[in-house]
């Protein structure tokens, strides 16, 4: 008897050792030891385990660790890892510095000679896990190479027009941003983007701007400004803003939404089929009673796993979304007919009507090439059913047909690398991707040839119109959501200004046509450089309403423009950086840092110090 109590007793006293640590929360917030300023999307894990999350857009982080003998790990792309031993405190702070052996590993070809850890980072169910997508592996290493089958719409960069042949300049608008987050995921992992992968326009309207909310009837206020081009002082450069109303969430109209979700095999990895899992809960929380939602999948064939549900029954439509399991080939095209037959059988008059297409864009079993799916989307389209796109994973990663469907859709794409993107495009722009106050946007500038010598509009390259277009009600152009804003930057050589950019030498036996002259005659008596006409539809209407605006110069320098003015400009010369661009051979990386460092603004979610950050990161991938 006595032994027995003698063997409990140290049973007892040996588990009393092996009570469970206490869980805590560690908080802090990481910034740049070179200015100070917030990093967002940097790694903090715990050392040896799998647990982690990544920063916010003001570079703060929550993660919950066991004890006090862990270790935190900070990471990003170009900055030194620091360790921190987690001890008794509960908030950590620290910097980073920049890592410039690190930078000076990456080959521009697009390929690492190491592991690059990545940003991304999905959240599950209240346990935050650390996920880091890999580069591409150089062959030598591993022996064997990963095929990127990735695929873009080439791009011919917009050139220099004189306004006497070609006074018109008419475009489609695009609140499209997906360029710009995907560009991100590739300096992320150390790579070079592909230049048609950069598309100018997108990577400016990414971000916000502070123009003034419209005041008439009108559901947009126009906004102009001009001054010398930065990397081109010669120059003149020319600023359009459009900024469309702000509906309040509540006065928001009842949504009709068909969550369209390929779970081919495709979709597996960690950063496609659970990223979008996790994006798709984060809409389902901004839904509302009187909104509704069904969900359809593809795979080898297309099924409805989810009929039209209001959305006060969040728990029964993530309980679909978390059933979902990848594997199979990918019949998108089944997928869209049976989405938009469930979207018109619960269509809502006078309702946001909409599907909503998360994908690889790897189509593979019927319509799968972009003419059959454009064909396929604009039979559709005159449902009143507008179409949103989001695109995941990489390696085969189809941007140009994502691109197309959302364009032909009626409807916006973005690209979603991270749980960051996802909370940016379908929590904090929530109304601005899925309601759209204002469709087929067209823009149409007339340059006056006695103050414009040439002009050429930067990016746009695919939304481009002919002047015809412009008045034609019945040919397609963009749509504009609630609070969105749309940014176009042209370029303009002033009369008298001698530039390398010349379009053609005077000619030396045709004499100079005598309408030219009167036009000329006609225009140098008004100060206009340009005039702005602008057309817009209602989202259920047939017939477009016409603004109008000129623009005098006022030569202003560019330090006394708006920050809005010189952000753009700053965004606009990275992307002709990475697109190595002819117009901006002079200029330099370090250069448009600095132009946007000064323009940065309130910058309330970080994601202008964000961009700032992430052309520091990239010396040896794009800067010269």
């Amino acid at each position: 008897m006595k032994k027995q109590v003698l063997i409990l007793m140290m049973l007892l006293i040996s588990s009393m050792g092996f009570i469970a640590p206490e869980e805590r929360t560690i908080s802090g917030k990481v910034t740049s030891a070179e200015d100070g300023s917030a990093l967002a999307g940097v790694n903090v894990t715990v050392k040896g385990t799998a647990k982690g999350t990544v920063t916010d857009a003001q570079g703060n982080y929550l993660l919950k660790v066991q004890g006090q003998g862990k270790t935190l790990v900070f990471s990003f792309i170009g900055l030194m890892t620091k360790e921190v031993q987690v001890g008794s405190q509960n908030r950590i702070d620290v910097t980073l510095t920049q890592d410039v052996s690190q930078l000076s590993e990456v080959i521009v070809t697009g390929r690492s000679k190491k592991l690059i850890n990545g940003i991304a980072s999905l959240f599950r169910g209240g346990e935050n896990k650390a996920y880091a997508p890999s580069a591409y592996q150089d062959q030598n290493e591993l022996g064997y190479s990963i095929t990127n089958t990735e695929e873009y719409e080439g791009i011919s960069e917009n050139g220099f027009h004189d306004p006497l042949k070609d006074p018109l300049s008419t475009f489609s608008i695009d609140v499209d941003a997906a360029s710009y987050s995907n560009i991100r995921r590739f300096i992320h992992l150390g790579q070079r983007p592909p230049k048609d992968a950069v598309r100018v326009e997108e990577m400016i309207n990414y971000f916000d701007y502070d123009y003034a909310q419209p005041k008439g009837e009108d559901p947009f206020s126009i906004t102009t400004e001009i001054s010398s081009a930065p990397w081109n002082p010669q120059h003149k450069l020319v600023h359009i803003g459009l900024q469309g109303k702000n509906i309040a969430k509540d006065n928001l109209p009842p949504s009709n939404l068909v969550f369209l979700i390929d779970v081919s095999g495709s979709m597996s990895d960690e950063n496609k089929l659970p990223l979008l899992k996790a994006s798709f809960k984060l809409l389902v929380e901004q839904l509302r009673e009187q909104d509704r939602v069904a969900i359809v999948v593809y795979a080898g064939a297309a099924g409805l796993v989810l009929p039209s549900t209001s959305g006060s029954d969040k728990n029964k439509i993530i309980e679909a979304l978390e059933n979902l399991q990848a594997g199979g080939s990918t019949a998108g095209g089944a997928g869209i007919r049976l989405a938009y037959e469930i979207a018109k059988e619960n269509f809502k008059k006078g309702g946001n009507n909409r599907v909503i297409l998360a994908t690889d864009g790897d189509f593979n079993v019927g319509e799968s090439s972009n003419d059959a799916m454009e064909k396929l989307i604009e039979s559709k389209r005159n449902d009143g059913i507008f179409l949103t796109t989001l695109g995941f994973g990489m390696g085969n990663y189809k941007d140009s047909k994502m691109e197309v469907l959302a364009d032909k859709g009626n409807g916006n794409y973005m690209y979603i690398d991270s749980i960051l993107e996802a909370q940016k495009a379908l929590v904090s722009e929530f109304g601005g991707t899925l309601f759209t106050i204002a469709k087929d946007v067209k823009l149409q500038i007339e340059f006056n040839p006695a103050k414009v010598k040439s002009y050429r509009l930067i990016g746009y390259e695919n939304r481009m119109l002919k002047s015809e277009d412009f008045n034609n009600d019945k040919k397609d152009a963009g749509e504009l959501g609630s609070g969105h804003s749309v940014t176009a930057l042209y370029e303009v050589i002033p009369v008298g200004v001698e530039s390398s950019f010349e379009l053609v030498d005077a000619l030396k036996y045709q004499p100079v046509k005598k309408q030219d002259i009167i036009k000329v005659e006609n225009a140098s008596s008004q100060n206009e450089i340009l005039t702005v006409k602008f057309r817009y539809k209602k989202p259920d209407g047939d017939v477009s309403k016409l603004i109008v605006h000129p623009l005098v110069d006022e030569k202003v320098a560019i330090e006394k423009t708006s920050d809005n003015f010189r952000w753009s400009a700053a965004v606009a010369a990275f992307g002709m950086i990475l697109r190595e661009s002819e117009y901006v051979k002079n200029y330099s990386s370090a250069e448009a840092i600095k132009l946007a460092q000064g323009a940065k603004g309130k910058d309330v979610e970080g994601y202008r110090i964000e961009f700032i950050n992430l052309m520091k990161s990239t010396p040896a991938i794009a800067m010269r």
